[in-house]
């Protein structure tokens, strides 16, 4: 809270630092290439995926150029703070040549997260990891909901919207709520993440927005024809042009000492190349081709209707994610968000493309928005999204109808549902009118649809259906997954047969390169996942029939509680063992941080709860505050007053008087 915009981003820097300071520094560390000196190897990792992608040059090169005016101020203010906090407290900091940060290391942060979510690392993994031939596009499981209900469809009169991100509980991409006021406009509460100058999703005076992951061709992969003779020469058109070729280096820590480590990293024409066993290949992604998202995000922040907020999206610097809005005036809306460049119709964007013509060389030139898939104020009165198609994100009298451009995008195709998505279809036949209970327990059901099927598992169903009479030896497991309500509350009975059947038969395919976008399960899949769990159960517990909340819990410091929930239904969590001997599985994503909205005549109610609490050491109060609630499915009261917040507040103090004093 303070008089300019510029001072409230200087203050959300401090507050960020404050909270979580060791999470914001690892992911400044690992812009800036110097991941290695503080986590070793696994940093180094990261350093040099990063130097690969070169996202620090990109930033670096663009900063003075594309980042200007009251944004550039916005942005400068937040790097201050960061940095006065840093020399306020140098016991803190963990290396000391991280600091000072300048405004392209937090927009290389942006680039980093961008790429994130658009999914285009998973083309580089595979590069590196030798699958590229075998399998080109396919997913990390990830899931977020989000769905707006216009006035006509709720019983009191009201608009809502539901902010729902699934993210990790803890890390980078783990959420910070955070209130953002100034006399300049600004009036926002929602979520950030670490090195986040403002809100990425949430709701101000006037509208929301939520986003969620979707699955589209944010990158593509070329294989380079090498010349038969001339080292490091690569074909392109008529002639052959040499690979520039540049020397990376970063630091491993490894105990007291630092040792200095090398990388040679390539570049053709479509960008960084690398050299494997099956070829010379080179990568291309949508990200690096703008800088302007974090810019974006700030105009969104500062929107007060509907027209303002298109014309924020409309700057395309945000490269992919969904996004579903509503607003005061009763608009609500989807679209599916990407900066697709113009490709060549001629080519199948869908496998590994040749390298060697400019037919395959797409530049900055996008496939204009009013292109994407969107649905604005349908008849039905209602939006959504949980990483589905998007081409169902309504009923199907106003869904967006799919293209033939569809093949160069690369979205999810028509029919393409999830067992969350599935099962927001079921719970809508239910209901004529909504009121806000209805939406609540929508936003909280945590039952799996009637069929079952994910983007990698098509026929997951196929597990409900086991012949017992089969498979004496797991029959007594398959009777119970037969007869099961498919409810994951923390005291179901079935629930931890089931997620543990899921994870042992999906860790199979995973571990034989089998999970892939339009996937099946195989009968052998079926019977594998049902006998380990069966195993596991019958080892830990005794029993086939434990409570949910026995296996799965939500940990944090001295807090150990019982938590519902499971992969891929509406109210999700992913859990896994801290140690191998472990019997209790620990929540880590999934359901984070949740935000409920409700615009009215009488302004903007806000109901909001985070997994843990407001900041992340380990040991204060408020780093646990939250978890029982969250636990229990209840959230708390929140408010955009400026009066109702001083009138509240625990403690009021400006960091520019702790840096002067």
């Amino acid at each position: 809270m303070a008089k300019t915009d510029a001072e409230v981003a200087y203050g959300l820097a401090w507050t960020q630092c404050e909270d979580d300071f060791v999470t914001f520094q690892e992911l400044m560390a690992a812009c800036k290439g110097m991941l290695g000196e503080i986590k070793g190897q696994d940093g180094l990792v990261a350093d040099f995926g990063i130097k690969f992608m070169g996202l620090k040059e990109i930033a670096d090169k663009k900063y003075n150029t594309d980042v200007t005016g009251d944004f550039k101020k916005y942005l400068e203010s937040f790097v201050a703070g960061v940095n006065a906090y840093a020399t306020l407290h140098p016991e803190k900091v963990l290396l000391d040549d991280l600091f000072p940060l300048t405004g392209a290391d937090i927009i290389t942060g942006y680039l980093l997260g961008n790429l994130e979510v658009s999914h285009a690392g998973d083309d580089l993994k595979k590069i590196l990891g030798g699958t590229i031939i075998k399998d080109l596009k396919s997913d990390v499981p990830k899931g977020s909901n989000a769905f707006a209900f216009s006035k006509n469809k709720t019983t009191d009169g009201k608009t809502y919207l539901a902010v729902n991100s699934h993210q990790p509980l803890e890390g980078w991409y783990s959420w910070y709520e955070a209130h953002l006021i100034s006399e300049e406009g600004m009036n926002i509460l929602g979520g950030t993440f670490a090195g986040g100058i403002c809100i990425f999703h949430g709701a101000n005076e006037n509208l929301g927005w939520a986003h969620t992951v979707n699955h589209a061709d944010f990158s593509d992969v070329y294989q380079l024809e090498m010349h038969p003779e001339k080292e490091d020469f690569y074909k392109f058109d008529d002639e052959w042009v040499e690979l520039t070729e540049k020397k990376y280096w970063s630091w491993l820590k490894f105990g007291p000492v630092k040792i200095p480590i090398s990388r040679t990293i390539y570049r053709s024409k479509y960008g960084p190349t690398f050299k494997t066993d099956d070829g010379v290949f080179a990568w291309r992604f949508v990200v690096g081709q703008s800088i302007k998202m974090a810019e974006q995000w700030f105009r969104m922040n500062k929107a007060s209707n509907f027209k303002e907020f298109k014309q924020a999206l409309e700057m395309r610097g945000i490269a992919a994610l969904n996004i579903v809005y509503a607003d005061k005036e009763d608009n609500i809306y989807y679209v599916s968000n990407g900066s697709f460049p113009e490709r060549n119709p001629d080519y199948d964007w869908s496998k590994v493309l040749p390298g060697n013509t400019t037919k395959t060389l797409w530049n900055n030139t996008l496939v204009p928005f009013d292109s994407l898939p969107q649905v604005l104020n349908p008849s039905s009165g209602w939006v959504f999204n949980t990483n589905n198609s998007p081409f169902s994100a309504t009923d199907s009298v106003n869904n967006f109808k799919e293209t033939t451009l569809n093949k160069r995008m690369g979205y999810q195709i028509t029919g393409m549902e999830n067992n969350r998505s599935s099962r927001f279809l079921e719970l809508m036949e239910q209901y004529d009118s909504i009121s806000y209970e209805d939406f609540k327990t929508i936003k909280y059901d945590n039952q799996y649809p009637k069929k079952m099927m994910t983007r990698t598992a098509l026929n997951l169903e196929d597990l409900m259906h086991l012949n017992p009479s089969d498979y004496p030896e797991i029959s007594d497991a398959i009777t119970l997954l037969n007869t099961w309500d498919r409810k994951t509350d923390k005291t179901n009975k079935t629930a931890a047969l089931y997620i543990l059947t899921w994870m042992h038969l999906n860790q199979k395919r995973i571990d034989e390169g089998r999970e892939v976008r339009r996937g099946s399960i195989t009968l052998e899949d079926c019977v594998f996942g049902i006998t380990k769990a069966k195993e596991e159960l019958l080892k830990n517990y005794g029993s086939l029939q434990i409570e949910l909340g026995e296996l799965q819990r939500h940990t944090r410091g001295n807090v150990n509680l019982p938590i519902g929930g499971a992969p891929d239904v509406l109210a999700a969590i992913y859990a896994k063992k801290v140690n191998e001997t472990d019997k209790t599985y620990r929540a880590f994503a999934g359901e984070s941080h949740i935000e409920l909205i409700r615009f009215g005549e009488n302004g903007v109610e806000l109901e909001t709860i985070n997994s843990y609490g407001s900041n992340a050491n380990i040991g204060d109060k408020h780093s646990t505050s939250q978890m029982e609630d969250f636990t229990n499915y209840k959230l708390k009261k929140m408010t955009l007053n400026k009066e109702e917040v001083l009138k509240n507040a625990v403690k009021i103090y400006s960091p520019m008087e702790v840096v002067e004093d």
